[in-house]
Order: structure tokens, then C-alpha cells, then sequence
């Protein structure tokens, strides 16, 4: 039997195993997935699968078994590649069968071709995501996850073994060395003569390469890298993720069933076959300066080969054997918990029960943070569980978006306020709103035709995204076109919740579930369900300092709860029984009649919203007399002060 060394190491090997007991009979792929799917049951298996969210791809042994957390930031044309192919000896005739899945690069020994017009040669179908790591996701989301990965030990060291051409001495290949491969291609050539041959597209034989006839498009993605012709005239190559700052690799994810599940901005967790193949470069490099002699033979751009086949070194290949999308990416969480597992139920019958004790304690942290403010911290507490539970026509169903107004025009008050609800959330994004960066950032994702390709925005955000705007140090000026167009962006999506992407000729919408805060002096210029007006109790000479003390007072045992608490609410079910339907409605009724130009039926579905938040910030899925008279209160509360602002002021916030 396999031994664990096997499949993390050398999945590929497990996979001929499987095809040569099984070929040509097409069930080896299903045995191959069930059999990758039990081993990744066994004892926290998934933990030992090196993570390219934590392990830079260098250090990582290639065609070895990787696990990428990301979100799909574009969607790439489907493509036909050799699923099954034959291989033939000239001189003795012997012929051998192949699996081309999982491969971008073809096991062919150095006396053998392939046999194109082979009856045995099957063609698939398989489905490329661009994929990069979750917009704006949190340090301690990284620092966690990687401190769940047990230490590799000699049964596992698809970590701690690079190859030849991967060691850890070489911290990334830089992009002059990727263009000297380009540049130079019979050093790598010279490496891989004999050893491999490229497949679909091109064909190493002997030192040479030769063309190949493709099933589609003249592609069939065996080819990467861009191409270069002198080193200062390619720019650097655009990794396309959509917050300015972001680390990590983006990937090439070649997924071969059920594809179709999967959908841009979806966050995703795979399981997959590594290719770095230096190869790759070179081949492109060729293909290139062939098809170049005939251009109808090539029906890609220059730029479109350079976006959708970079150097394998900067965007690696994931060949997917597993993959599921995540309902969320909080690590101290279970990962599926709808799931009725006991150790899940287990785990949310636990913490349910000491619920009631962490609220307190987190709503007495968020008062401080907001300078002794308890009832800003309540309806924030509310806002960070909020989530869209659903649709109604158009209309987004849970969305509670909070202005919270009155804030300290400093920026430092916003700005350490992110920070703390950085530290309680898995994804944020702190938006300074300017006239500056409102002309010249770029908000709405739009189709580039010529690289055909998604060019992304800031706000393609994953779900459940908590994005921070400060509207504090907003200055007069004059918004120009795109300006504008960004500002609408903003209030559709606050509104609306979703994002019309630019694809030139017209707009797509993009439903999204972004949480979004938005601080300001007066009243927000950009719409929102909820404006708490903030009456600081406490004014710190040093706000730095008084914010930072906040943060180091919490044990980390007691943050982690935090995060718990708000991951995990916003996941829960909730109902309103008939009988307390009834009883709302009636107490709707009633306080028309007292008084009917104050209550509305906005009002109405405000109060509901903030009831449905307030039960389950308690842990109850169902709404209660108590808990209904509770959201009326805090109402009350929040009108009554804006009232009283309004009344000092002489005008509205």
C-alpha cells in the first residue's frame, strides 16, 4: 500500500497506479478522486498538505500534492487537452498508454512519440480559473492556518525538498531570469532532452521541437511564460489582484469536473497536482516564433498569450484532483458547518453555551474602541454579524450597512478603529474616501478584449468582506467622470448589493455580500440602512496609544473568541414563528396610531432587521417577545439621538 509520502509527494504515481489497474476503461478517474478524497479524511490529512498560501512555490517539490485557499478572479475559455494518448517505440514498435490529466507536460522517453492518429487517444475537457489569494484576508487568518500545519516529517517532505531547480536559496525567480530563459532556450533545452515531451502543442524529440496538431484553438494550455524579445520591452507582468498591496502567488487552476459549480468572486479551497515545469516557458517561447511565420495559424494576441500563459514561476498551475468552495475562511471555525458531523455539532453546542459571556465581554471592547460609546457598540456588534441571507426580486435581504457619524475628523480614529476590526474579521479593506482617489482609483472590474481577460477593481471582494470607508478626510473638489462612475459604484453597492462590471459594450451585474461600515463627521454622503450617531465618552490625549493599549489588554484566547463569535452567527439560521409575526404586526399597528407620520414602514423593516441581528448576537434562532421590545428600544435610542444632534446643530446629520 501507498504510504503517506506517496500521495503528497508523488500524486502522480498513485494516479498511474490507478490508470494502468484501470485503462481504458474511463471509471479510473472517478477511483482516482474517491481515492484522494478518503485519504484526505484520515487524521487531519489536509493539514499535512503544504499550503501555497503559506510555503513560497520554491520551496515547494513540484508535481507534488499542494492546497491553494483563494477566490476566482476570472474565468479563462475552456480548453481541450489529450486525456488519454499512446506512445510509440520506432524501432521495436512497443506502444505504451498514457494519462494526460493532471500533466501539462507529457512522460515520453527519449525513443518514444506520440501517436497522434492513435485510436486509443481520448479528448477532454477542462476548465481554467485565474485565481488569486482572498482580497484584503487578515494576518492572523494566515498566522493560524499555517500554525495548524503540523511539522513535515520524513514521511511527508513535499515541503522541505525542493528540487535541483527549486532551492530554497532562490527566494523567487526573478522576472530577468525568466526572461533569459525565454531568451536563451537552449539552456533548458538541454535539460529536458529525453527526459519529457510537451504534448497538445508541441513535441520535444531529440532537442528539437516540432509542432503538433492542437484539438482546439491551437491550445491546449502546454504552454506558458510570455513572450520576450529584448528585456526592456516587456513591462512586469500584472498579477491582477484586486486590492493595491497584496502578497501572495496567483494561480492557474485547471479544474476537470464540475466546473460549472464554480463562478467568479467564489472562494474556493483546492487540492491539486503542482506544475512548475520550466519547460513551459521555453515552448511557449517557440510556439510563438512559429506561429508567427503564419499569423491565421495562431488565433491568439500576443498579449492574451502573455496574460494567459505567464511564467509557470510567477503563476504556477494548480491540476485539480478535489475542490469545494468555502463558506467562510475563518480557521478556528470548522470548515463545513452544515455539515452533520458529531465533532462540528460538538464544537457549536460548546461555544453556544458560553455565548452569553463573550458578548459581554466583546461589547465591552467595542465601547472602548468607540471612546466609551455602548450604544454604537451594539449597533456594531449587529453589523459585523450582518450577512445577505437572500434575495427578493432585487432586493438584498440582511444587508445593514452602518454610518456611524459624529467620528473625530483626525484620521487616526478611523484609521485604528480599522485596524482593531481587522483583527476580529477574516477580510477587510479600509477605504479613504478623497477626490483624489475617488478620479483616480479603479472600483469597477472591466474586460480588457485584447488580453481577454477580467482587469480587476477594489470592489471585487469576496463574501462577507468588511469594507471600512472614512469619509473624514473628504475635502471639497470636483469629482471627474470616473469619479463619479466609482461614487455610483459605491451606492449600488451598498444599496443594491452588487457590482456592474464593465465589459465595454455593456454592464454585467455581480451580486456580492459586503459588509460595509462607513465613518464621517456629518451624515455619510453615500446612502446606508443605519446611522448611529457616536457620543464619545472618553477623549485620550494620544489616540494611538489608547487604541493600541485596547488590543494588547485582550488575551489572545479571548480574541480568538471574538473571532468565533462574529464568524459563526452570521452562519446560523433564523425564523420568526406565526405567533410573533402576529404580535409584531400589532404592535406595528399600534404605533401608527400614536403616532403615524414617525413610523413607517421602512421603520418597520429596520426594526425587524435590528431584532433579527440582536437574537442571534445571543445565540437564539428565533425571534422573542424580549428580544423584539429590545431592538425597539435601541431604536428609540438612536432616533432620540439623532434628534437631539439635529436640534443642536439646527440641521440634519
Amino acid at each position: 500500500m501507498p504510504c503517506v509520502g506517496d500521495w503528497l509527494n508523488s500524486p502522480l504515481s498513485i494516479v498511474q497506479g490507478i490508470f494502468a489497474q484501470n485503462a481504458p476503461n474511463s471509471d479510473w478517474e472517478k477511483k482516482v478522486t474517491e481515492y484522494f478524497k478518503e485519504k484526505l479524511k484520515e487524521n487531519n490529512a489536509t493539514n499535512w498538505v503544504p499550503s501555497l498560501n503559506d510555503v513560497p512555490v520554491h520551496y515547494l517539490k513540484p508535481n507534488s500534492l499542494v492546497k491553494f485557499r483563494c477566490m476566482v478572479q476570472d474565468m479563462f475559455d475552456p480548453e481541450f487537452y489529450m486525456g488519454v494518448y499512446e506512445t510509440v517505440d520506432p524501432n521495436t514498435n512497443a506502444r505504451v498508454l498514457h494519462f494526460g490529466k493532471y500533466r501539462d507536460v507529457a512522460e515520453c522517453g527519449p525513443q518514444q512519440e506520440i501517436d497522434l492518429n492513435s485510436s486509443q487517444t481520448v479528448t477532454s475537457e477542462r476548465q481554467t480559473f485565474y485565481c488569486v489569494p482572498v482580497p484584503g484576508e487578515s494576518a492572523w487568518v494566515k498566522e493560524i492556518s499555517f500554525l495548524t500545519e503540523p511539522a513535515y516529517t520524513s514521511a511527508s517532505q513535499a515541503r522541505v525538498s525542493p528540487s535541483t531547480s527549486y532551492t530554497p536559496s532562490r527566494h523567487k525567480r526573478s522576472y530577468e531570469e525568466d526572461e533569459d530563459m525565454d531568451l536563451h532556450p537552449s539552456k533548458q533545452k538541454e535539460q529536458h532532452v529525453g527526459k519529457s515531451c510537451c504534448w497538445g502543442i508541441v513535441v520535444l524529440v531529440g532537442g528539437d521541437i516540432h509542432g503538433c496538431v492542437e484539438p482546439k484553438r491551437l491550445e491546449t494550455e502546454a504552454s506558458a511564460g510570455h513572450h520576450v524579445i529584448s528585456p526592456n520591452c516587456s513591462p512586469p507582468l500584472d498579477l491582477n489582484f484586486p486590492l493595491p498591496g497584496e502578497k501572495g502567488p496567483a494561480c492557474l487552476v485547471k479544474v476537470y469536473e464540475s466546473w460549472e459549480s464554480f463562478k467568479v468572486n467564489d472562494v474556493l479551497e483546492v487540492f491539486g497536482v503542482l506544475s512548475v515545469d520550466p519547460v513551459l516557458s521555453i515552448v511557449n517561447s517557440e510556439e510563438r516564433d512559429s506561429s508567427s511565420l503564419d499569423p491565421m495559424e495562431c488565433m491568439d494576441t500576443a498579449e492574451e498569450q502573455r496574460v494567459h500563459s505567464p511564467p509557470a514561476s510567477l503563476v504556477p498551475r494548480i491540476h485539480v484532483i478535489l475542490a469545494h468552495k468555502l463558506q467562510h475562511i475563518n480557521p478556528l471555525l470548522p470548515a463545513c458547518l452544515k455539515e452533520e458531523e458529531s465533532k462540528t455539532c460538538e464544537f457549536v453546542s460548546n461555544f453556544m453555551s458560553e455565548l452569553s459571556p463573550v458578548r459581554a465581554e466583546l461589547l465591552g471592547f467595542l465601547t472602548h474602541a468607540l471612546l466609551g460609546d455602548s450604544l454604537a457598540a451594539e449597533y456594531l456588534i449587529l453589523h459585523l454579524i450582518s450577512t445577505v441571507y437572500g434575495r427578493r426580486d432585487v432586493l438584498p435581504l440582511g444587508k445593514f450597512t452602518v454610518n456611524l457619524s459624529g467620528c473625530p475628523r483626525s484620521g487616526a480614529f478611523t484609521e485604528h478603529l480599522y485596524r482593531l476590526v481587522q483583527q476580529l474579521v477574516p477580510a477587510s479593506y479600509h477605504l479613504r474616501m478623497s477626490i483624489e482617489s475617488m478620479n483616480q482609483a479603479r472600483f469597477i472590474p472591466h474586460k480588457d478584449y485584447t488580453a481577454n481577460r477580467l482587469v480587476s477593481g477594489l470592489l471585487q471582494l469576496a463574501s462577507n468582506t468588511s469594507l471600512v470607508i472614512d469619509e473624514t478626510q473628504l475635502e471639497q473638489g470636483q469629482l471627474d467622470t470616473a469619479g463619479v462612475h466609482n461614487v455610483t459604484a459605491l451606492g449600488n453597492l451598498i444599496t443594491w448589493q452588487k457590482v456592474d462590471y464593465d465589459f465595454n459594450y455593456h454592464r454585467m451585474e455581480f451580486p456580492c455580500n459586503i459588509n460595509v461600515l462607513i465613518t464621517s463627521e456629518g451624515r455619510s454622503l453615500l446612502p446606508s440602512d443605519c446611522q448611529v450617531h457616536l457620543q464619545p465618552q472618553i477623549i485620550p490625549p494620544n489616540m494611538e496609544e489608547y487604541m493600541s493599549s485596547l488590543l494588547t489588554a485582550v488575551l489572545p484566547s479571548v480574541l480568538n473568541k471574538f473571532r468565533i463569535y462574529l464568524s459563526l452567527l452570521r452562519l446560523l439560521d433564523y425564523s420568526i414563528s406565526d405567533e410573533v409575526t402576529k404580535a409584531v404586526e400589532e404592535d406595528f399597528v399600534e404605533m401608527r396610531k400614536n403616532n403615524p407620520e414617525s413610523v413607517t414602514a421602512d421603520d418597520l423593516h429596520k426594526m425587524l432587521l435590528v431584532a433579527r441581528f440582536l437574537s442571534l448576537s445571543a445565540g437564539q434562532t428565533t425571534l422573542s417577545r424580549e428580544r423584539w421590545l429590545r431592538a425597539k428600544q435601541l431604536e428609540a435610542l438612536r432616533k432620540a439621538r439623532l434628534q437631539q444632534q439635529k436640534c443642536v446643530n439646527g440641521n440634519e446629520l
